[in-house]
């Protein structure tokens, strides 16, 4: 599997939807892609339009699975990126703050 980092650009009103739809993304992926899809991490962000949106670090067969995982959760996954290198100069904090 390959590493991906997918960005889903205001795509939750607020974060109980957030974290409605991660609980499902859980379970797609742990019970129905094992082999397909690993979702890594995630990166939630405050947009400008007031949303939340995320950037997700997933291992994947290939950017196709990660869009059929998307598919199933409902939840958008069109931007794509395939990871070259990863650069650590600091690993991150243990909770990110709230600034957002």
């Amino acid at each position: 599997m390959d590493l991906y980092v997918i960005r889903r650009p205001s795509a939750w009103g607020n974060l109980n939807e957030l974290e409605a739809a991660g609980a499902k993304s859980a379970k797609v992926g742990n019970e129905e892609m094992p082999d397909r899809v690993r979702w890594i991490r995630s990166y939630v962000v405050k947009e400008s339009d007031g949303r939340i949106g995320t950037f997700c670090i997933y291992e994947a067969k290939d950017p196709e699975s990660i869009r059929e995982h998307a598919r199933r959760v409902g939840m958008p996954g069109d931007q794509i990126f395939p990871v070259v290198k990863t650069v650590i100069i600091r690993e991150d904090p243990a909770e990110a703050s709230n600034a957002a």
